[in-house]
């Protein structure tokens, strides 16, 4: 009981000091990815694309226009059928959506970065107990093994890649935690001798979830069963391998009657088309592997995995000159490997399937490849030397990984910190009417919607003949006095615009401020040198 306590505190100092280091770094976060506003969209307004509003173009808007998408209203609360509805014209399915619009009603009105951020910080706390339960399977019967797994438990939730799954506002957070849940249950049935239906009650549930999170998580449930049929097969317990079945075809139903759009999203909708082409297309096989491989080095081992790896390799070669034997313990075995190929699978197939090469995708596997490849390091370590020098190594190793990202001023890839003075100058020093000089065959306006969010008074020009008469006509009876700002997305001649509308304002000085995700923002003024 003692013992348990001790456990229970240690894990409980553990979560409050991530929860600390989470917070902060979302304290920090500046501004939202475009994908980010498709999520605080689908989740509270009427349509998948504020761009879909008739009223959106070649017309002026205040800041509350914008956060209406942004956030949800008033009158809006407790209402989720929308969310249901704009899932179906979406990509995805609405478990996360639904959770992140609950979320999101207790900031109605206006934009708040944090309801994501919170519903994030509260599943890693559940994804670290949770490492936690799994590294203890595979530390059993060792010497400080609580200690072993807290530490690493820890380590891989407030790497880069964590950090970055915490402060960004989509469901792979909630992914990666559905991931190791069904893992865990899959570890309870791996030592199960018999029938367990509140288990099998359990893995159906998870199943179910996961399924109705991202559709990337069914590349991994699909190898875990694949790896108990084999077993069941093999150990020929065709019983229990009926029930299983079941289990898993149970929730595979219930998931289609739930939503049954994922049929039209997975093979018919164009992510889903983009993904079945990606995955036959074999040029690309290689090459994202390795751009991945190398994401997985920067944010998931903060630069240091390959340096890792080769320690292992190095370890491996070692014990076959010396032919020293691995311990050989089958039940640990089992459960690294259980976890070890569905989280490869997972990688590898998402690696090509993937429309771009972005951490997100590969990072609800990311935490368990590191602990994985960790895990491999301690017990190749044992092997070729005492418990008390692998301790120290395994120790300053991880040390280390946890102060690298200081040393190498790495930090999580969604925060955004360059973008906080563009914001803030928006919102407070320049907040004077603003013209989206807009080229809509490079539409990626969500990528700065927080922007539009911030000043009072924006024009969305789609497409428009850059001439001084239009310009003059936009900007008919607005209060010029202090400048205008002026955002040009991709596609056209940035020179040519400022000029046209300095000679249509009257405006001699043209500034430089920013680039963007898509564009290039400028103040034009009289006179004035920005601060």
């Amino acid at each position: 009981m003692k013992n348990r306590k001790k456990e229970v505190i240690i894990l409980a100092i553990v979560l409050i000091i991530q929860t600390i280091i989470y917070v902060i770094c979302g304290i920090n976060k500046s501004y939202i990815h475009m994908d980010e506003a498709y999520s605080l969209g689908l989740a509270s307004y009427d349509k998948v694309e504020i761009q879909n509003n008739e009223d959106f173009y070649n017309t002026w808007h205040n800041k509350e226009y914008y956060e209406d998408y942004l956030s949800v209203q008033e009158d809006e609360k407790g209402q989720y059928k929308q969310v249901y509805e704009n899932q179906k014209n979406d990509v995805h399915p609405p478990f996360y959506y639904l959770l992140l619009r609950f979320g999101m009603g207790f900031t109605e009105g206006h934009f708040s970065k944090w309801p994501g951020i919170v519903i994030n910080i509260v599943i890693y706390a559940f994804i670290t107990v949770f490492m936690y339960l799994i590294l203890q399977n595979l530390f059993r019967g060792e010497k400080r093994a609580k200690e072993k797994s807290i530490l690493l438990a820890f380590l891989s939730s407030i790497t880069m890649a964590s950090l970055t799954n915490v402060i960004y506002i989509r469901m792979y957070a909630l992914s990666m935690l559905n991931i190791l849940i069904i893992t865990f249950l899959h570890i309870k049935l791996l030592k199960s001798k018999e029938i367990n239906w509140k288990l099998l009650i359990a893995i159906g549930i998870s199943a179910l979830i996961g399924s109705l999170t991202h559709y990337y998580y069914l590349f991994y449930l699909v190898m875990l069963y694949i790896i108990f049929v084999i077993k069941y097969i093999k150990e020929k317990r065709y019983k229990e391998l009926i029930y299983y079945t079941l289990t898993m075809i149970g929730a595979g139903i219930l998931s289609l009657i739930i939503f049954p759009y994922s049929i039209q999203h997975m093979f018919f909708g164009y992510r889903g088309q983009g993904a079945i082409s990606n995955l036959t297309d074999i040029q690309k096989f290689l090459s994202n592997i390795s751009l991945y491989i190398q994401k997985v080095s920067e944010f998931g081992f903060n630069n240091l995995l390959y340096i890792i790896l080769l320690i292992i390799i190095g370890i491996i070669i070692y014990k076959i000159i010396k032919k020293k034997k691995s311990v050989n313990d089958k039940e640990k075995n089992k459960i690294l490997q259980m976890i070890a190929i569905p989280a490869i699978f997972y990688f590898i197939i998402v690696s090509i399937a993937s429309p771009w090469i972005e951490l997100r995708y590969i990072a609800p596997v990311c935490s368990l490849i590191f602990v994985i490849i960790m895990y491999l390091f301690y017990e190749l370590l044992k092997e070729i030397m005492s418990e008390r020098k692998s301790n120290i190594i395994f120790i300053l190793v991880c040390t280390i990984i946890l102060i690298s990202p200081i040393i190498c001023k790495i930090e999580p890839e969604v925060m955004y910190s360059d973008k906080k003075e563009i914001v803030n100058k928006l919102e407070e020093e320049l907040n004077v009417p603003t013209i989206y000089m807009f080229n809509s065959e490079n539409n990626r306006f969500l990528d700065d919607i927080l922007l539009f969010s911030k000043v009072n008074e924006s024009y969305i020009a789609k497409d428009i003949e850059k001439t001084e008469e239009n310009m003059k006509n936009i900007l008919k009876g607005k209060d010029i006095s202090k400048g205008i700002v002026v955002f040009i997305n991709e596609g056209q001649n940035n020179d040519e615009i400022i000029n046209i509308i300095k000679k249509a304002t009257n405006l001699e000085k043209s500034e430089y401020l920013k680039r963007l995700n898509a564009c290039d923002v400028y103040y034009i003024s009289a006179n004035q040198e920005l601060k």
